[in-house]
């Protein structure tokens, strides 16, 4: 059957100001996750990660981002939105999930997966990781409960 969502968390799990994505895996990860759901720690892997959107129909990225909303705050953006809003600028890791987004389109041999970006201002509290846990859960199985 394959996975019809996965939901990739990136970061550094050892420097504090990059590690949102690495808690937020954490968190979806003791947890009861519906079938068809694969969460991956995508640490710092970069353009690597273009090969998780093979086969998923939802494809989550959950990230700290900088200048989308108010401190310790969480948004979910389509890939588009992601870009539009200075995606290559906006992040962290000098662009790498802003190039990561550009280049989806042209890593994707079928369709592309509807893809959402839960990113986390800092300062990233547990309640924030929490939340964006709970959107980018309920962005990748949208019937799931929380």
């Amino acid at each position: 059957m394959g996975c019809r969502a996965r939901i990739v968390c990136v970061g550094n799990r050892l420097v504090a100001g990059d590690n949102a994505g690495p808690r937020v895996h954490d968190h979806l990860v003791r947890r009861r996750l519906p079938a068809g759901l694969e969460v991956v720690d995508g640490g710092l892997a970069g353009l690597n990660l273009l090969r998780l959107a093979e086969g998923a129909r939802r494809l989550v990225f959950v990230d700290q981002v900088r200048g989308f909303a108010p401190p310790d705050a969480v948004v979910v953006l389509t890939r588009e939105a992601a870009l539009a809003g200075g995606g290559a600028a906006g992040f962290g890791h000098g662009g790498g999930l802003g190039y990561l987004l550009a280049a989806l389109p042209a890593a994707c041999e079928g369709p592309l997966p509807a893809v959402r970006v839960v990113g986390l201002e800092a300062p990233c509290t547990g309640a924030a990781v929490a939340r964006a846990a709970a959107l980018a859960l309920a962005a990748a199985v949208p019937q799931a409960r929380s």
